[in-house]
């Protein structure tokens, strides 16, 4: 691309000056050689009138004064009737511009001068204007170059970030180039770059998530699967089924919810539901992992409280949450219901070492983990409450509680229109 700028650029300016170049030296040419025509013949009238005031006064004409009027290397011939001719100046060589005059006395004045001296000043003009005429394309070459690499080099680098883009590395490069039409290609690259980035991070979040959230349900299913295998009894072997069914649809919820956060995690389906099932479905699934960790989890509070959400994206909060003291607590783990103002309050509390004072509410934060844990089990617990219009927030640190917050009364919803009888 820079080759062929800089040859049509070239190309224009040599056509400009064979053009231009050509005319001006025809036109030089043409008023150089008129005017020394125009100044021959000048002389020539000059020295016609000192030979007819001569020839008036009837004095002998002097080839000496009259060579005093000429300029140097012209030649004249002086004819007077009844007198030899007067040649004044040595006669020219090759060509010459001659002039002749003649008076009213029958006087002629012939001046001649060599025509090497007006092809001298054509030369003169010739070089001035090929002096012109290559600085002229010297320029040329330089605009052109500057230009071609202006245009080249952002071409390149737009094809370098669509390859980067294409390669999977979307991070805008935020690069302009004074060039409007380039610098609306480079803002559609970085655009696209940005959606790219925020599909990826949003897959990338969806994976972690799947990961962290399935785990314990697959867990927990496993263990139920496990007691079946062991024992004998027809009705605990009935009573383990019904359970795991149970987990099955939750784990179910657990996806179709995991999906639906990553396309809008405003995206809540809030019903009012009984708080007290989703607490005790909560703690029986659970106890048998405390059990084998050698602790107990128990629950206490107000009963028979209803609040709006979704069952399954509360259980999902409640589970990050217990998992969460089993991992990293102690002790007895409780499970507290309560009513404050138009709110319910589910809390989450043990008796371990609580949050180190250096994290606070940033235990919330992706990646932020007081063990060596991921960081996302209480990332994507706070993304679930807060899809259904509740919170979910740290209010002790040590020893730690977690308070779930749900709100008593159904959101406001426009009026359904009235049906239309026909």
């Amino acid at each position: 691309m820079r080759r062929r700028l800089i040859n049509s650029t070239l190309a224009v300016v040599l056509v400009v000056i064979a053009v231009f170049g050509v005319s001006l030296v025809i036109v030089e040419t043409r008023t150089i050689t008129n005017s020394a025509h125009d100044s021959v013949e000048s002389e020539a009238q000059s020295l016609l009138g000192a030979v007819e005031t001569k020839v008036l006064e009837k004095e002998a004409l002097d080839p000496a004064a009259l060579a005093d009027q000429l300029d140097a290397g012209r030649h004249a011939v002086v004819v007077v009737p009844g007198s030899p001719d007067l040649e004044i100046g040595p006669p020219p060589e090759g060509g010459a511009i001659r002039a002749t005059v003649r008076g009213d006395q029958g006087v002629a004045v012939t001046v001649e001068e060599s025509r090497s001296i007006v092809t001298r000043e054509v030369g003169r003009t010739l070089l001035v204007v090929g002096a012109v005429a290559l600085l002229a394309v010297v320029a040329a070459v330089l605009l052109a170059v500057r230009q071609a690499n202006r245009l080249a080099s952002p071409l390149t680098d737009l094809a370098e970030t669509a390859e980067r883009l294409g390669s999977g590395d979307p991070r805008p490069r935020h690069k302009r180039y004074g060039v409007p039409e380039l610098d609306r290609v480079a803002d559609v690259l970085d655009a696209s770059a940005e959606r790219i980035g925020r599909m990826l991070t949003a897959e990338r979040r969806l994976a972690a998530d799947a990961s962290h959230q399935l785990r314990t349900p697959l867990t927990a299913l496993s263990m139920r699967l496990e007691e079946i295998t062991v024992t004998d009894d027809l009705e605990t072997v009935r009573e383990e089924a019904s359970i795991a069914l149970n987990q099955v649809e939750r784990l179910t919820d657990v996806v179709q919810r995991l999906l639906t956060n990553s396309r809008d995690p405003r995206t809540g389906s809030a019903v009012p539901f009984d708080v007290d099932e989703v607490v005790k479905q909560q703690v029986e699934e659970w106890r048998p992992a405390y059990r084998s960790a050698g602790r107990a989890i128990v629950r206490s509070g107000k009963q028979g409280m209803r609040a709006v959400g979704t069952p399954g994206a509360v259980a999902q909060v409640l589970a990050a949450l217990i998992e969460n003291s089993l991992m990293h607590g102690g002790g007895t783990v409780a499970l507290r219901t309560r009513v404050t103002g138009n709110q319910a309050v589910i809390e989450v509390t043990d008796e371990g070492p609580g949050v180190p004072a250096d994290l606070g509410n940033r235990i919330f934060e992706r990646a932020i983990s007081g063990r060596n844990s991921t960081g996302i089990g209480l990332a994507v617990a706070r993304d679930l409450a807060e899809a259904d219009g509740g919170r979910l927030e740290l209010i002790q640190a040590q020893p730690p509680v977690f308070a779930l917050f749900l709100s008593r009364t159904a959101p406001h919803r426009p009026a359904d229109r009235e049906p239309t009888v026909r």
